[in-house]
């Protein structure tokens, strides 16, 4: 055909979208959800009769996963809702920084500070009364849409 170079953009991603689809009346309590652009995790589904005309409704109540917010959408159930990835991954705890950000070690040894520590009180204190005891903790990190956050605490020991 021709014989001119063509240049793509590099991404840092394989492509992979953030979200998939899921017909909304599929949608269970204990599972995820986008609303608002938001990963959420449903606590509520009920799910309207038809009337006449026109759909089952589902009526979702969420909490968003990263900042607790309460969120409501209400979706026809026969059409398709975005569903975030959702990945949990455990990390050991190296150090805090004065700043609030703390290093992590990664399973193949390097190391991760690009997280802050958590705006949860009660999870917060436990990471720095255990880091401040000397002890050995492994933090899991939940991810979704582009966003990470500490979200739970394990204690494997003393060092």
């Amino acid at each position: 055909m021709s014989d001119e170079e063509h240049q793509f953009e590099s991404k840092a991603d394989a492509g992979a979208s953030k979200t998939y689809p899921m017909q909304a009346g599929a949608i269970r309590k204990g599972g995820y959800i986008v609303i608002k652009g938001r990963a959420c995790k449903v606590v509520e589904v009920s799910t309207s009769k038809t009337g006449k005309h026109g759909h089952a409704k589902c009526h979702f109540v969420a909490i968003d996963i990263f900042n607790s917010k309460k969120l409501e959408d209400i979706v026809p159930s026969s059409h398709n809702s975005d569903v975030p990835h959702v990945t949990r991954t455990d990390y050991q705890l190296i150090d805090i920084s004065e700043d609030g950000f703390v290093s992590l070690l990664t399973e193949n040894g390097n190391t991760k500070d690009d997280l802050r520590l958590p705006s949860d009180d009660a999870l917060l204190t436990q990471i720095q009364d255990g880091f401040g005891e000397g002890k050995d903790l492994v933090v899991t990190v939940m991810s979704a849409m582009g966003e990470e956050q500490i979200c739970a605490l394990k204690d494997i020991g003393p060092k």
